[in-house]
């Protein structure tokens, strides 16, 4: 036993760190929840329909089957006029209900959102007054709270959309896991072609579904997507193994058709949210904007890892590389039953 250890070279110690390093991360994903791709924004919509007198609209996501405890608190001196209605649609609670409100508090109050810095969602806040103004605003974990006094940024309305976009690809779990695949799958001078294929075909289901061309149930969509995390990975082990696949001779067109499903997932955070009248296209075009921003720097540091276990050695970079297409596909297979009997 003694003269086992003398034998292995530096470099074998390294590879065998690497495996490891790389087995406790995707053991860390495989604990996160399985709907973690489901982090929407929620949206709170105030909406003046007589002077003083204002319809509230509030929407939230729900994870795994358990509604978020946020609860909107709204300037002093607003009184609701009524109870509430809520009801369930798909993943999400509506909630509805009238309130009167002195001008000066909707002017000057403060809105904030309790349990927002216990969960990972922002909140869409939108107010819309009678003489057709909007004014609108995210709230985080990290500032929750909208002092109304406080003079508005003037593209900070419309360029909110940028923002979720960004963070709804970044949250996106099952999404990165699919661009990871992808990577993995190419050489580095296809990346280009490839990612731009996928975000061609997401940006044409996002558009089609967000103005009710096409519409589709969340479910299927998600298992689709589950499907096509495990596929990919399934086409990475064969071109390891040097079988020649549709996906390594073209992997543009599965990144496309892929890249469809996929954009169905997307419109998930805008159909929680809305677009804003009269400014729909460039809120959705600031939205995918946001979606590539996000999908660019997790690109950019997944070539940067490669490039870094590059240098450690190819047997290093071989099972690294290994360790990660495994671990994707047991998270797509995970996800795959989790959907499908949930």
């Amino acid at each position: 036993m003694t003269d086992i250890f003398p034998r292995l070279t530096w470099n074998a110690w390294r590879s065998m760190l690497m495996v490891l390093v790389s087995t406790m991360a995707i053991i860390f994903v495989l604990s996160m929840p399985a709907q973690a791709h489901e982090v929407r924004p929620a949206l709170l919509e105030i909406t003046e329909t007589a002077p003083g007198q204002f319809d509230v609209l509030w929407k939230q996501p729900v994870t795994d089957g358990k509604r978020l405890r946020l609860t909107p608190i709204l300037p002093d001196n607003c009184i609701i006029a009524d109870e509430r209605t809520n009801r369930f649609a798909g993943n999400t609670i509506i909630e509805r209900w009238k309130m009167t409100c002195p001008l000066s508090a909707i002017d000057t109050g403060r809105i904030a959102i309790e349990g927002l810095e216990r969960s990972l969602t922002d909140v869409f806040v939108r107010i819309e007054r009678l003489d057709g103004e909007q004014r609108s605003q995210v709230l985080r974990p990290d500032a929750r709270v909208w002092q109304l006094a406080q003079q508005d940024l003037g593209l900070s309305s419309i360029f909110s959309y940028l923002i979720i976009g960004a963070e709804h690809m970044l949250l996106g779990f099952d999404h990165l896991l699919f661009v990871l695949g992808l990577a993995l799958l190419v050489v580095h001078r296809q990346i280009i072609a490839v990612i731009t294929s996928f975000t061609i075909a997401h940006s044409i289901t996002l558009a089609l579904t967000v103005f009710d061309v096409l519409s589709l149930r969340a479910a299927p969509v998600e298992l689709l997507i589950a499907a096509s995390i495990v596929l990919l990975a399934v086409e990475n082990i064969l071109k390891r193994r040097g079988r020649e696949t549709l996906a390594s001779r073209r992997p543009w067109l599965i990144a496309f058709v892929i890249g469809l499903i996929h954009g169905l997932g997307f419109a998930g955070a805008l159909s929680d949210i809305g677009l804003p009248t009269g400014e729909e296209a460039q809120a959705l075009l600031l939205f995918n904007i946001g979606l590539e921003l996000g999908q660019i720097a997790f690109v950019a540091l997944v070539l940067l890892l490669l490039a870094l276990l590059a240098k450690l050695g190819a047997k290093i970079h071989d099972s690294a590389q290994m360790v990660a297409i495994y671990g994707i596909g047991a998270m797509g297979c995970f996800w795959c039953f989790d959907r499908l009997i949930g």
